[in-house]
């Protein structure tokens, strides 16, 4: 009686294992592959189901290259590089939505295709405070996007991730500036942090932040003038002095208007030092 028993066992293990999905995914037809991959994708589309996405992966994976060249090749080629976008594998999909881009420029879903890859790029930027090479990549993307389908319905979308990706770096420089600034007595020069608010105020002329590097440029080279040696002082002072009237200049009721003026007074009478004695 227990053989029976353990016969049954085992014809019930091996038909719950042997699912019609496990059945196509072990055989070598790959126009049921083809249409199981497809069946069990636009399921996942449906359903937002990640585990719908993987079992259609599994498939394509196997196929992919198989049909090459062939009628289904555009359609099994988006849905491949849409799965990966889909399970947030991003760095593969950019790189698949990019491939599907150049191999089928006249498709209906080329323009999707390129916009989905330029958000791939964006999905990969990380916070501010990391460095910032993926997101300058994206932005290169997206505002290569932009440029090529200017009329595109995913244009307004597209720039506001500009936006966003253009912030994040804006975000990411005045810190650095600003990180210089704080180091600038225990490195014994405050150079570094002129040069970063210099670097800022080019790069950046449009900044919610472009008050913060005027500023950031007076104090920071008002330090560096008073730690240098006296043959350089007068020098580097007169340069303060010329860093704050330009802030003067474009922030006359600026937030740091206050403390520029602080600055400023310190700047003229450490100059004062310089001028010559009036002869009686």
């Amino acid at each position: 009686m227990k053989y029976i028993i353990f016969f049954f066992i085992c014809c019930t293990v091996l038909c719950t294992s042997c699912t019609p999905y496990q059945v196509v995914l072990k055989e070598s037809d790959s126009v049921a592959k083809y249409q199981m991959a497809d069946s069990l994708y636009q399921v996942a589309m449906a359903t937002g189901k990640k585990s719908k996405f993987r079992s259609s992966l599994k498939l394509m994976e196997q196929i992919v290259p198989l049909y090459r060249g062939k009628p289904q090749a555009e359609k099994l080629s988006y849905i491949y590089a849409n799965t990966f976008y889909n399970l947030e594998d991003y760095f593969v999909a950019g790189y698949q939505f990019e491939r599907f881009e150049s191999t089928y420029p006249k498709s209906d879903s080329v323009e999707v295709a390129a916009y989905k890859s330029a958000k791939s790029y964006y999905e990969l930027s990380p916070r501010f405070s990391l460095d910032q090479k993926d997101t300058q990549t994206a932005l290169e993307k997206l505002q290569a996007f932009v440029n090529k389908y200017p009329n595109s319905t995913y244009r307004i979308e597209a720039n506001d991730l500009v936006t966003e990706l253009r912030d994040k770096l804006e975000r990411k420089d005045i810190e650095t500036a600003h990180q210089y600034f704080s180091i600038g007595e225990q490195i014994g020069s405050y150079k570094p942090a002129v040069d970063a608010y210099e670097n800022f105020i080019t790069d950046h002329p449009g900044s919610v932040f472009r008050e913060l590097a005027f500023f950031g440029r007076v104090a920071a080279s008002y330090n560096r003038a008073i730690s240098s040696i006296p043959a350089v002082q007068k020098e580097r002072l007169l340069i303060s002095k010329e860093y704050y009237n330009k802030y003067a200049k474009y922030y006359k009721a600026g937030d740091k208007k206050e403390d520029a003026d602080a600055l400023i007074a310190a700047i003229d009478k450490e100059l004062e030092k310089y001028q010559k004695p009036t002869e009686n």
